[in-house]
């Protein structure tokens, strides 16, 4: 009577885990795809010691139990060439494996790489362009920038399928963490930096994002929807966004930036141009000194001696000639002019 009722109890686990969200072993994005497989290769090759091992620890104390006088008693026996070939060899072999394997995905599936692939089979041309969405971790909440659409959204995020997205990610506090189990891994979002996930949506569907790093009391509900949709369905999206009509400059940037929870998705149809170049350096309040431009005089003003003021109006003047997104800064050149070196490009 009882022994069917323990089997019964033994399937509960398994039922509770039948309904589990598996979707980090079934992603539907190239590189999380690749991540689940080597998820799956790791575990396949450190079974191929832990099994075993298992298996005869529980051989070993069933044939040598007290009650097995038939067991072979040999207190003399201290080594074996073959054993220990086989107790250092497979390890070492499988480690090496590992390694190898670690090395390459690691430089393969660095976020930071451009992509090279829609999937297994579909290479990309070298002169791709990606699209290019902005991040940016708020409390509690994730605002979404589309620089070469110009609109914005809070808690919203569209891609099209098979089209490779650069996001630039960033907070406006504490540290988060990116994270679409059905796109990629995870990557940080940090105060002051930028950093960078190449990625693809591979089916259209809906799909959860949340932050992967404790961020305070509204952590728990830092969550928004993720679409893959059509190229098609996504220029029907951005022109709807402009409809809308509300525009992101920095005033409202700084309101969206005051802590919420369970935030609504909004959208903008406008956003103010290098805003994120502004969260990212820390000066989207008038008249705050970027961070770029602060490590720039720093930098300078050891090199030329220049008084501070000096060289705070030689570096006002470059940066108005150049876009805060451009990857050089400009080059400094010394040339007297007005009593105090000049700025050139």
């Amino acid at each position: 009577m009882f022994k069917p009722l323990k089997r019964s109890l033994l399937l509960v686990p398994l039922l509770l885990l039948a309904g589990c969200n598996t979707i980090v072993m079934n992603p539907k994005g190239d590189i999380a795809s690749q991540q689940a497989d080597l998820i799956v290769l790791s575990t396949v090759l450190m079974l191929i010691i832990i099994v075993p091992v298992i298996f005869l620890t529980c051989f070993f104390a069933w044939k040598y139990r007290q009650a097995n006088t038939q067991a072979e008693y040999d207190p003399e026996w201290d080594h074996s060439t073959k054993l220990e070939l086989v107790i250092w060899g497979a390890p070492l072999l499988i480690i090496i494996v590992l390694g190898l394997v670690t090395w390459v995905s690691t430089h393969k599936l660095d976020p930071y790489r451009p992509l090279d692939r829609i999937n297994a089979s579909t290479p990309l041309p070298a002169d791709h362009k990606p699209l290019v969405v902005q991040v940016v971790s708020l409390d509690w909440k994730w605002l979404f920038i589309y620089p070469e659409q110009g609109i914005a959204t809070v808690n919203e995020l569209v891609t099209p399928v098979n089209v490779p997205v650069r996001f630039k990610i960033t907070s406006s506090t504490v540290m988060n963490s990116f994270y679409i189990p059905a796109l990629a891994g995870q990557i940080y979002s940090m105060a002051g930096m930028e950093t960078t996930l190449n990625a693809v949506i591979n089916e259209k569907g809906s799909w959860e994002g949340f932050s992967a790093n404790y961020s305070g009391a509204g952590f728990s509900h830092m969550r928004f929807k993720y679409n893959g949709v059509s190229q098609e369905e996504f220029d029907n999206w951005v022109a709807r966004n402009k409809s809308y009509g509300k525009q992101l400059d920095r005033a409202a940037y700084l309101e969206l930036e005051k802590p919420t929870t369970k935030h609504p998705v909004e959208r903008f149809a406008t956003v103010e141009n290098n805003l994120f170049h502004a969260i990212v350096n820390r000066c989207v309040v008038e008249g705050t000194v970027c961070m770029d431009t602060q490590m720039m005089a720093d930098s300078m003003r050891n090199r030329t001696g220049l008084s501070a003021d000096e060289l705070a109006i030689l570096i006002n003047e470059a940066m108005c000639t150049i876009a805060p997104n451009d990857d050089a800064l400009p080059l400094i050149t010394s040339s007297k002019k007005n009593g105090y070196d000049s700025v050139s490009n």
